[in-house]
């Protein structure tokens, strides 16, 4: 079975990915590679940071596919807010909660209105140092200055997507994920690596 690293510590990440996938390919994340380390998200776009990751990990892992991602939350009133800086938006050492309630802040600023928004993921596979190949997905909806729900994490509980009365905070995990940015990019990886690389 082809080997596929999945740039991440995060094993609940790995998993969604493994399981999204499926056959033929092994997937395992940087929890198996303690010598890998990535580099600082520099980049000013979710692809930017994709390849920084993608091509850092797969130099280090010579002849393996590589797969990284980027994601966050962007806000069209506040021209594209938190983006690249969703996960430390309240600071570096930012929690989820930290990051809503700064959302939140910002938002209650402005007029009243209706905001809209996507979560946005970029998925960069990469071997050898080399980048192969970049998707996108994005699911759209409108923040809520109310959060509702616990489920999810980030900022699931004040994002209502397009077509649904509940928040992510809400949805059961089995539509969230059919609707998840990452599951959209994902499919679009799978087809590519489908056709080029099986």
């Amino acid at each position: 079975m082809p080997a596929l690293i999945f740039a991440t510590s995060n094993a609940h990440k790995v998993q969604e990915v493994a399981a999204m996938l499926g056959e033929p390919w092994q997937v395992h994340g940087l929890r198996d590679y303690p010598n890998v380390v990535l580099p600082e998200e520099t980049g000013t776009t979710f692809e930017a940071n994709g390849i920084l990751k993608a091509e850092a990990a797969s130099a280090a892992l010579p002849g393996v596919y590589v797969l990284a991602d980027d994601s966050g939350l962007e806000v069209d009133a506040l021209n594209g807010e938190p983006g690249v800086y969703s996960a430390r938006y309240a600071g570096p050492e930012a929690t989820d909660a930290d990051n809503r309630v700064r959302l939140k802040a910002e938002l209650g600023k402005l007029p009243p209105a209706t905001f809209t928004g996507r979560f946005h993921c970029c998925l960069v596979l990469a071997k050898d140092g080399q980048t192969l190949h970049v998707t996108h997905g994005a699911v759209e909806g409108t923040l809520r200055l109310e959060e509702q729900g616990v489920g999810g994490f980030g900022y699931d509980p004040l994002f209502q997507p397009d077509g649904y009365a509940d928040t992510f905070g809400l949805l059961p995990p089995e539509v969230k994920n059919q609707l998840s940015h990452r599951a959209r990019a994902l499919a679009q990886m799978k087809e590519w690596m489908g056709v080029h690389l099986i």
